[in-house]
């Protein structure tokens, strides 16, 4: 029997203040809504249409951080598809995305924010809510490995009793 595990977000809304709770992680996001249980015990049911992102944070009390930590400062390190989310309301952000098409969500995309170290350690990004995603870049592609070259030794003078 599977286990579920409830996570703790902050679900940015669009035009609306934003709801921060808990989601089951098992149950993902491919409805017409995103069920939200607050620290309060409430349930709150947020459609997808209104939903701009859903942070998986640290903790509640550091507030509607996601907005910060939005771009790369320089070119990212981690493996994956670095790119840029426009939003249907003119914002933007960027993020890496794992470099499988297996793991796309028809739903939506979550990405690894550029500072996962910050509060926010994953985002769900709704389809819905964007109007573009720009591919900047690829990073430790597999295609782009070179064959690894094996020093000469000839030429090369032996040290220290070396074979």
């Amino acid at each position: 029997m599977a286990q579920s595990t409830n996570k703790k977000v902050l679900l940015a809304r669009f035009d609306r203040e934003p709801v921060e709770g808990f989601v089951q992680a098992s149950a993902g996001f491919d409805g017409d809504t995103i069920e939200v249980l607050s620290p309060s015990g409430t349930l709150v049911r947020v459609p997808v249409s209104e939903t701009k992102a859903v942070c998986f944070v640290r903790d509640f009390d550091a507030g509607e951080t996601w907005r910060q930590h939005r771009t790369f400062l320089a070119r990212p390190k981690m493996p994956g598809i670095w790119v840029r989310l426009l939003f249907r309301d003119g914002d933007s952000m960027e993020g890496m995305l794992p470099n499988n098409i297996m793991l796309v969500d028809p739903a939506g995309f979550s990405i690894i924010p550029p500072d996962p170290t910050f509060q926010n350690q994953r985002i769900f990004v709704p389809r819905l809510a964007l109007r573009e995603v720009q591919v900047l870049g690829v990073v430790g592609s597999p295609l782009r490995r070179h064959p690894s070259k094996k020093p000469d030794k000839e030429g090369q003078l032996e040290m220290f009793g070396e074979p």
